[in-house]
């Protein structure tokens, strides 16, 4: 007995010790996620398995237009102050338009070379000294088409930052965003995902306007409007600012936000300007000292302080009796970027974590039974061989899951039935090459020559229609949603991973065990045929 033992230990080649590696690597990888462990690292259930939240949301495109023509306006002021060149009543109208009068006429030449060379996408219009920039309407439709793509981005970082496990947030139609997000158990965090993803975290600092800040409790919008102000509330109390519309500048110069610390101990968000946004701010503090500038947040003002010097350096605070949850939200919605149009919630579902065990029942049932009758089918049709198959079939199973824990891949249903399809695919290989075995040997060719002439020939069918099936499941994670992305990663892990076990260690088994197939009286036990040799 123990002679048998070191012949098989002697006759172990290098394809039955890779064999062996992966299948120890699959067990290992795999038992946190089968066992539910602590430790170890483990596959997450998508949304359809553990439940969670599905919001389907629509973008107020043409709120992205208005904040882009007044962004716009801010940079013709800031262009001017810079190059001295004085204007008189800058301001945007109602229709969209950006009016200002020229004081010396002088500069006309000079400040329609600037305009055209700094703004390309505004078209502008003079009469006299008075001129007028109308946004053209190639420029509303590419400002509508990057919003869409930019709430996309937005909101998948903002998720990504709130430590989510690989959220869903695709692109829908021509004006919609799917989003699903996985593991959400409770109202209070629903609410929490709901406002963090709905907040603009639109950033602007405006000049407080000083010679009429004393009416604003008894003047009217459109009053303030034609002045070319805007009236604001405080976040906290129901004080009114009277603001200059256009802002001195915005978000979009913002590089980093933080919750740090004020003076009571109240947690505040700090945050960074861009190098251009930092002049900007300093310029315009040193030429309003003793004005009082408002810092706002999504058409809130938090704070509205007075200038006592030039403010260098790009950096400002923000404070506005945050508990410590929502200063965190406020400073991944700044640092993530403002979304350049505010998001709207047309559809949304809350499924339940009970729906899910359903979903992962049957899935598991379907998997189950596919593999036990798939085991048996080739135990009984191919006898030895068919344990081979059976043992890499393991192999593989244990392999897929094993990967997707290490890379913390998400599991949903469709990935399930991914892993079921896996099943399928993985024992055809095996099934090719013990038919062509089977054939040799029916022609009375050597059982060595039979499974070197067997794999060879096989070989070429499992190539192409392997390769073939792993370039579609990259077609479809590139270009997929969640659910398809789910599908096409535990499929193409399946078949790299069949490749492994069904092809190289069956392969070095059957090398392993030559000796006694070269010796065997018949190979009905061994192939399951009854040609005798």
């Amino acid at each position: 007995m123990l002679q048998k033992r070191l012949s098989l230990v002697k006759s172990l080649n290098f394809r039955v010790i890779l064999f062996i590696v992966a299948f120890i690597f699959g067990v290992v990888f795999s038992v946190p996620s089968l066992m539910q462990s602590e430790s170890g690292k483990k596959v997450t259930l998508g949304l359809d398995l553990q439940g969670g939240l599905h919001m389907l949301l629509g973008v107020k495109n043409e709120v992205a237009i208005e904040s882009r023509i007044k962004s716009t306006a801010a940079s013709v002021k800031y262009l001017f102050d810079d190059k001295e060149i004085i204007v008189d009543d800058l301001h945007v109208t109602e229709s969209g338009e950006i009016v200002f009068e020229l004081l010396d006429g002088d500069d006309v030449q000079r400040v329609k070379k600037l305009l055209a060379k700094e703004f390309e996408s505004m078209e502008m219009q003079e009469s006299g000294l008075i001129f007028t920039l109308t946004m053209t309407e190639a420029e509303k439709e590419r400002i509508k088409k990057y919003a869409i793509e930019q709430a996309v981005d937005t909101i998948r970082g903002r998720l990504d930052l709130f430590g989510l496990s690989e959220p869903t947030v695709a692109k829908q139609g021509e004006d919609k965003i799917l989003v699903e997000v996985a593991g959400i158990k409770t109202a209070a965090d629903e609410q929490r995902i709901r406002d963090l993803i709905g907040k603009t975290a639109k950033l602007e600092m405006l000049a407080v306007d000083e010679d009429f800040a004393a009416r604003v409790n008894t003047m009217s919008e459109d009053e303030a409007n034609s002045r070319g102000d805007v009236i604001l509330t405080d976040i906290k109390t129901p004080e009114k600012y009277l603001l200059k519309a256009i802002p001195i500048l915005d978000g979009s110069m913002l590089t980093d936000a933080t919750v740090g610390y004020g003076e009571d101990n109240l947690p505040t968000i700090n945050f960074t300007l861009n190098s251009h946004g930092a002049k900007i701010f300093g310029d315009f503090s040193a030429k309003s000292v003793g004005k009082r500038m408002a810092i706002v947040l999504d058409g809130k003002v938090y704070s509205a302080p007075s200038i006592n010097e030039r403010i260098g350096g790009g950096r400002g605070q923000i404070s506005g009796n945050f508990s410590t949850e929502e200063a965190h939200d406020v400073a991944i919605a700044l640092r993530s970027g403002a979304l350049l149009a505010p998001v709207v919630i047309e559809e949304k579902r809350s499924i339940g974590s009970s729906l899910g065990a359903e979903s992962i029942s049957a899935a598991s049932f379907a998997l189950i039974a596919g593999f036990v009758a798939v085991f048996i089918f080739m135990l009984v049709y191919y006898r030895t061989a068919g344990l081979i198959a059976n043992i890499a079939l393991l192999a593989n199973l244990f392999l897929i899951l094993a990967v997707m824990s290490l890379f913390g891949a998400t599991l949903t249903l469709p990935g399930m039935a991914g892993i079921v399809l896996t099943v399928g695919i993985a024992v055809d290989s095996n099934i090719i090459i013990n038919e062509r075995i089977r054939e040799l040997l029916h022609k009375g060719v050597g059982v060595r020559k039979a499974l070197k002439e067997g794999y060879e020939k096989a070989m070429r069918a499992i190539l192409d229609s392997n390769v073939t099936q792993v370039l579609v499941c990259v077609v479809l994670y590139a270009y997929g949603t969640g659910a398809i992305k789910g599908f096409a990663l535990t499929l193409s892990i399946g078949i790299l991973a069949s490749m492994l076990t069904a092809i190289v260690g069956t392969y070095g088994i059957y090398q392993m065990l030559l000796p006694r197939l070269e010796k065997a009286k018949s190979y009905n036990t061994w192939f399951g045929i009854n040609k005798d040799k």
